[in-house]
């Protein structure tokens, strides 16, 4: 579908450098992408059981100790 906006030159710029884009068309589905899928990237990072200390975490007798 084509759509009018208009669209801020510094931050398509920016956009387009961080995103590694070479169009107005390309950056913007790739920024839309980006915000679309970010729940899921939270979610993964969120559920990686090594990300706050491994399975240590998981363990009862460590964080037995843990709570002294």
């Amino acid at each position: 579908m084509r759509t009018i906006i208009d669209v801020d030159d510094n931050l398509l710029e920016a956009a387009q450098i961080e995103l590694g884009t070479a169009t107005k068309k390309d950056t913007v589905n790739e920024a839309l992408r980006y915000v679309a899928e970010r729940r899921d990237r939270s979610r993964a990072v969120l559920d990686d059981p090594f990300l706050l200390g491994g399975s240590d975490l998981a363990d009862p007798e460590v964080m037995r100790g843990a709570r002294r």
